[in-house]
């Protein structure tokens, strides 16, 4: 198998014939064996309907159809367990992205032995106040946080080696940032590629402006992780050993004072009443639940199960 399509859906009937024939049309004039995975992801339209008829014309085509509707990144992940391509690429199912586009993306991951090529819009059709300044902003944000050079995170069309999706795993809403996963988990060849953008044909999108604002709440979510994730007690554990000493060395030095103040006969006033304790109290407080935190994060780590969050409610043609 030499190259695996990734398509998440949601109410995409319209296009999915017409989406399958450019695909199919591609493949075949390149001569390429090719596997179509088509990831229904709780659609209530007709759209299994669709990929039912084209998995039973077509053994290329393959369906994967969710209970319900978990998202993106869940669709996503379900799709990458499966393929089999030496090369996987992902595109929306909305005809916006350019199937024509396959080849040569195919060649950077096989020629140029790129681990990750990212489609960039640089030419977008989209609404300028609701997608592409907020987009902008996004990337730029993303960009600045990551380390990695992309102009468009967001871009469904991407290709991969086999190995990269299969390191990876996408869960939340965390498709935006498979690059960033990526690299965390080592593979640091990951280009970009300036790739058609076209119009939606039919349909309304299925995001809104709240997507922007997940977005960067995931951004600050993977940023903590791509450093802690893995060792929580490196941030905790130091943060609250931090405060913990500060608090006792501060309490220590209130206590000594005090009886230094008794045993010289100066005035003094309780060590309740002064405010120093309360604050003494609470740092040796806090970095003991710090401390904790962090312990009991290494403990999750440690015995977290391999669980999916999505349920699989039919297969076809694997």
């Amino acid at each position: 198998m030499e190259i695996s399509v990734v398509i998440p859906l949601l109410n995409e009937e319209e296009s999915l014939q017409e989406l399958h024939d450019w695909i199919a049309k591609v493949m075949q004039s390149n001569r390429y064996l090719y596997e179509i995975i088509f990831i229904d992801d709780g659609s209530t339209d007709t759209s299994w309907q669709v990929i039912e008829e084209l998995s039973a014309k077509y053994t290329a085509v393959k369906g994967i159809r969710f209970q319900r509707n978990y998202g993106k990144s869940q669709a996503l992940d379900a799709g990458f367990e499966l393929a089999k391509g030496k090369v996987v690429i992902t595109m929306d199912a909305d005809l916006q992205d350019n199937p024509e586009e396959i080849p040569e993306l195919y060649n950077l991951i096989i020629k140029d032995d790129f681990d990750l090529i990212s489609g960039w819009k640089k030419k977008r059709y989209d609404n300028v106040v609701t997608k592409n300044i907020p987009s902008k902003l996004f990337n730029a944000a993303a960009r600045r946080t990551s380390g990695l050079k992309l102009h468009d995170f967001n871009c469904g069309l991407k290709a991969y080696k086999n190995e990269v999706i299969k390191a990876v795993k996408v869960s939340g809403e965390m498709h935006r940032y498979i690059p960033v996963l990526a690299k965390n988990e080592g593979f640091n060849k990951i280009g970009e590629k300036v790739v058609q953008h076209q119009a939606r044909k039919y349909g309304e999108t299925k995001f809104g402006i709240d997507r922007f604002i997940n977005g960067f709440l995931d951004l600050i979510t993977i940023s903590f992780l791509s450093k802690f994730g893995k060792r929580p007690m490196h941030i905790f554990g130091l943060w609250g050993t931090l405060m913990f000493l500060f608090g006792t060395s501060l309490a220590f030095y209130i206590g000594v004072l005090k009886l230094y103040k008794l045993f010289n006969g100066i005035k003094t006033i309780l060590v309740t009443s002064n405010p120093w304790f309360y604050i003494a109290l609470t740092s040796m407080i806090l970095g003991t639940l710090l401390f904790l935190s962090g312990f009991l994060g290494e403990l999750i780590i440690k015995m977290k199960p391999d669980e999916k969050h999505y349920t699989i409610k039919e297969k076809l043609n694997f």
